[in-house]
């Protein structure tokens, strides 16, 4: 097995021509032709997770974030990213990202599709489609078991393991049948997901300003950053495995979330 072969796995049903123009998706760090031990999978590469990656016998991470978004002018680990980067080179470990790639594909149930399903959305389809559907961002559609707003807000903790939900609305106990999700920073698609008639909408890194321009108009609720894009590491593991069942692919035991709510 070599790094190339797990790459071509996933730009099979999420290819570079998917990412937005600012992301940085792609090999960071490594040659294709590398032979490839395991992958270990995780949200963000880490120097823990390269030391992790080493010590299970991984020589290739997959992060669904870049650890690279902007050039690099040094390599001298004066911070957590230059650290990390010196640990892969060190240890030979290949950086592979597949950041909005994962998050847009249709060929399988990316990020916001995959939110969909955890919540039990039926009929569930991008909310913000390119290029005649063939990819795009965000995902809506009906609850399978309509709820009140009340009752939606746990559903949402339990489906993300997320600890709180920012919002902004009081839980009135009104009913909930139409619902909108885009994983990470997705505020900006509030307003298509209320004119395609959803009630709710879930992302991360809302700002105070969205909150207050939708509220009334849709009730956003969220839940962080790093709980609505975990899911990338189930769908990688599937894409891998369906493609090298006998292959060594683990999902990072260490990784936690480096946000803290005290």
């Amino acid at each position: 097995m070599k790094v190339r072969d797990i790459v071509e796995a996933l730009e099979e049903v999420a290819p570079l021509r998917y990412q937005e123009s600012w992301d940085n998706s792609g090999l960071q760090v490594g040659n294709p032709d590398w032979d490839c031990s395991g992958v270990l999978l995780c949200v963000d590469a880490t120097e823990d997770i390269i030391a992790e990656a080493v010590e299970a016998g991984c020589n290739m991470v997959l992060s669904h974030h870049p650890r690279i978004f902007r050039p690099l002018k040094r390599l001298t680990g004066d911070d957590s990213t230059q650290r990390t980067i010196i640990a892969a080179l060190k240890s030979d470990v290949a950086l592979y990202c597949c950041h909005t790639p994962i998050d847009s594909t249709a060929r399988v149930d990316g990020i916001s599709l995959t939110m969909a399903r955890k919540l039990g959305v039926r009929n569930a389809e991008i909310l913000a489609p390119q290029a005649d559907g063939e990819y795009g961002l965000g995902a809506i559609g009906d609850l399978a078991q309509p709820c009140t707003d009340f009752e939606l807000v746990e559903r949402v903790k339990q489906a993300f393991d997320a600890p709180v939900v920012r919002a902004n609305f009081n839980p009135t106990g009104k009913t909930v049948t139409r619902i909108g999700m885009c994983g990470g920073a997705g505020a900006e698609f509030a307003p298509l997901a209320r004119k395609k008639g959803a009630q709710a909408y879930i992302s991360a890194d809302t700002r105070h300003h969205e909150f207050l321009d939708y509220q009334g108009d849709i009730d956003l609720m969220d839940i962080g950053h790093y709980e609505s894009e975990k899911c990338a590491e189930e769908i990688f593991f599937s894409i891998i495995t369906k493609k090298f069942p006998n292959f060594a692919v683990r999902i990072s035991r260490r990784e936690r979330d480096v946000i803290r709510y005290l």
